[in-house]
């Protein structure tokens, strides 16, 4: 029998700036009960999720529990922050189904306990490039059998977020999301790419491909503009489709103001 590996004497990782606001990651959230709700209502036990790098308050982990419990009534939710003083000021908000503790990206649950999802929002933007894959690895390996890393950005009141859905075989799909009366074209998401992406929105790399795409698209769909943003925006999504994007999500999604492709279609080049 393999000895056991002692835990690390400290956290992983490093302190956020902690900047957070209530309904920051509504987008995400809303994303994550539709993809991953089929899985969290299968789960023959109750789901853990994890809230990682929440900042310094404790609004994030809050609503995850609230919008996680639409789709499986038992759903739980762990805040995890690197800065004991922020968990100590989050404790006074645990209820039934929440709690906090203090850790980085070892993930600790009690007993050894692996989410089923692990949410980290806004915690990579201070790392740097090299670093990212790792930290991925790490966080999936936490994960539970058929458990969901949705790692990426988002500005200071959640109004334009992109993110990477990744499970145990690496990164599956990147979102790009927002609320379309803020964007002046598609590309305006660029600034909240996640951190393996958003050095890379350089002319030759996908990622910049398919925004340079997208913003034709969207041009080209000028005249559906007087209806409304959302179906410029949904006419947008069928010519990228049209054009040989792998679009993984549908008219549905795309009507709450999201677009998914396929990682291995915007993924760094070499």
């Amino acid at each position: 029998m393999p000895a056991r590996v002692p835990p690390p004497s400290r956290p992983i990782g490093s302190a956020t700036r902690g900047t957070t606001n209530p309904n920051r990651l509504r987008r995400m959230d809303r994303w994550i009960a539709a993809a991953h709700g089929p899985a969290l209502r299968r789960a023959a036990e109750a789901p853990v999720a994890v809230d990682l790098g929440y900042g310094a308050a404790p609004w994030t982990a809050v609503e995850l529990l609230d919008r996680l419990r639409t789709v499986r009534a038992g759903a739980r939710v762990v805040g995890v922050e690197i800065d004991p003083g922020r968990v100590l000021a989050a404790r006074p908000y645990e209820r039934e189904g929440l709690t906090f503790a203090h850790g980085g990206f070892e993930v600790p649950l009690p007993g050894g306990a692996r989410p089923a999802l692990i949410r980290a929002a806004n915690v990579l933007r201070q790392y740097e490039e090299g670093e990212v894959a790792a930290v991925w690895r790490r966080l999936c390996a936490r994960l539970a059998p058929g458990g969901l890393l949705v790692e990426g950005t988002c500005d200071e009141i959640g109004r334009r977020h992109v993110w990477v859905a990744l499970d145990a075989s690496g990164p599956r799909t990147v979102t790009f999301a927002a609320r379309l009366g803020s964007l002046e074209r598609p590309s305006d998401l660029a600034e909240r790419l996640p951190k393996a992406l958003i050095h890379r929105n350089v002319p030759g790399e996908p990622v910049h491909t398919f925004l340079r795409d997208f913003d034709r698209a969207w041009a080209a769909a000028a005249p559906y503009a007087p209806l409304s943003a959302r179906q410029r925006w949904i006419r947008s999504a069928r010519t990228l489709r049209a054009g040989g994007w792998p679009l993984t999500d549908g008219p549905r999604r795309w009507r709450q103001g999201e677009v998914t492709v396929r990682w291995e279609a915007v993924a760094p080049r070499g």
